[in-house]
């Protein structure tokens, strides 16, 4: 069965709802790619997800292997370009009324309003990923540490992933 209709339609409405990152769309990324569709399972997805975390350039680029997952290459390239496309699109015609009305009053308004809805699609995302990665005391407090120190320190998440990496290793190894 050729999934590529169904790709480009699953990550064009996708596009639309990254308002605020990547991570706002992934509670709906995750019903349709792994309920839905079944693409994929939940864990690897979240896998996905993390390692587009660790690579360099926007981590939205896991999408790509979603696409590569279900209908190889040309998979890949039909979900990279409905995943991007649309959204490219319409930033460029917000971006240009948005000028245009620099000075109307609403403009503030519109800002503050969006604002909260970025957060809660934001923290929606978060909630949704951790229900599948968060499975027992080991990985919540991995979570927690993570959250402590980034929250108290400076430091660059990238390190702190590639320790999460090493503390996997050492408590996960298969048996």
């Amino acid at each position: 069965m050729n999934e590529l209709p169904a790709l480009i339609r699953v990550f064009a409405y996708l596009s639309i709802l990254t308002v605020g990152g990547g991570m706002a769309a992934f509670p709906e990324m995750k019903v349709l790619t792994v309920d839905v569709h079944q693409w994929l399972t939940f864990p690897q997805l979240i896998h996905l997800y993390s390692v587009g975390q660790m690579a360099p350039g926007p981590n939205m680029m896991m999408i790509v292997s979603i696409g590569q997952w279900a209908g190889g290459i040309l998979g890949a390239i039909a979900v990279l370009a409905a995943f991007f496309g649309p959204t490219a699109v319409l930033a460029f015609m917000v971006a240009k009324a948005w000028k245009k009305l620099e000075k109307w009053p609403w403009r503030t308004s519109i800002q503050r309003g969006l604002a909260p809805v970025s957060i809660g699609l934001l923290l929606a995302g978060c909630f949704s990923m951790a229900k599948g990665a968060v499975t027992g005391t080991e990985t919540a407090a991995i979570a927690v540490a993570v959250l402590l120190i980034l929250m108290q320190y400076k430091v660059n998440p990238a390190l702190l992933v590639l320790a999460s990496a090493g503390i996997g290793i050492l408590t996960f190894t298969p048996k």
